[in-house]
């Protein structure tokens, strides 16, 4: 099972940005549209 740092419900414009960045910090990230 994978296990993700942040999930982020929306690739809107802010989720979208929201999830480039926490990957940018090194989180593990996953979208979910």
């Amino acid at each position: 099972m994978t296990h993700y740092d942040v999930v982020v419900l929306g690739a809107g414009p802010g989720g979208y940005v929201a999830a480039i960045r926490a990957a940018q910090l090194g989180l593990n990230t996953a979208v979910v549209e």
